[in-house]
């Protein structure tokens, strides 16, 4: 097995014979993830990001990102083995600073049409998606672990996985930093996390963010999940079980950290309320 260095500079040497085969120009400085290696360049007069997948999961998504070609995604340029050239949005206007300026109405409405192409693309066959049900493994195990809301959350889980609808392609990580302007072609999304399941689930993390203090402001939760499941044409009752479900999920990965998780805790707590009201 490859240690971390070596996976490293296999992946810098491919990096630098994409940049010499396909004519590019660095325009930037190259930027490590624990996954990827991505570096901005200059392909044919436009701004693009070549990325590098150095973990296996990654292949998944560049497998999604092609298939999407750029309907609700950063369009992919050119790929070959492990390489992708991504269209680099560098739009001005940003989704997070339309929520925290008062238009979070709107952001949520572009975020909403956004999810729909990416859910409309037809690419539930894209190899290796990954199961919602697998994806929500360690809930149950948080239930037995921290006890509280998750029994709730991961009852509520159980229900949905049992009894999915409308099965897609899914982003699987859809928040306010995750949607980018990219000018004439608009807004589009960025690192999928490439899932398989009910496309209800792509909508659920809004409620978390994009800060904890919208997230956890009065009437905000009431509000919100009407217009985003109208825009989204879902139902309310089955956006706001999504939601707990989530939220169970994130607070159980945040705890596991060994973090704060109030905030999705929390999430999970008020959505609970507003479910028992229906």
């Amino acid at each position: 097995m490859q240690t971390r260095e070596q996976r490293t500079l296999q992946a810098r040497d491919a990096l630098m014979q994409a940049i010499i085969k396909w004519g590019l120009v660095e325009d930037g400085e190259t930027i490590t993830r624990h996954s990827s290696l991505l570096q901005p360049v200059i392909f044919e007069d436009t701004k693009a990001m070549l990325k590098v997948v150095m973990k296996p999961e990654e292949r998944r998504v560049s497998a999604l990102m092609i298939c999407w070609d750029g309907k609700g995604a950063v369009k992919v340029l050119k790929h070959a083995d492990e390489v992708l050239l991504l269209e680099r949005a560098v739009g001005p206007e940003s989704l997070r600073q339309m929520a925290l300026n008062g238009s979070e109405d709107e952001a949520n409405r572009i975020i909403c049409g956004v999810v729909a192409k990416l859910h409309g693309a037809n690419c539930n066959k894209v190899g290796d998606l990954v199961p919602l049900r697998s994806w929500f493994s360690n809930l149950g195990r948080a239930n037995t672990k921290y006890g509280g809301v998750f029994g709730r959350c991961s009852n509520i889980a159980d229900g949905l996985l049992n009894d999915p609808m409308d099965i897609v392609a899914l982003h699987g990580d859809i928040h306010y930093d995750n949607i980018l302007d990219s000018g004439k072609r608009g807004w589009v999304a960025i690192d999928p996390k490439a899932l398989l399941g009910e496309r209800g689930f792509d909508y659920a993390n809004l409620f978390c963010n994009p800060t904890p203090e919208i997230a956890l402001s009065e009437t905000r939760l009431q509000k919100q999940v009407k217009l985003v499941a109208a825009a989204a044409g879902l139902e309310v009752k089955r956006l706001l079980q999504w939601i707990i479900a989530w939220s169970g999920l994130c607070a159980a990965w945040t705890l596991d950290d060994g973090n704060d998780a109030h905030v999705p805790i929390a999430v999970a707590e008020n959505a609970l309320k507003e479910l028992a009201e229906i």
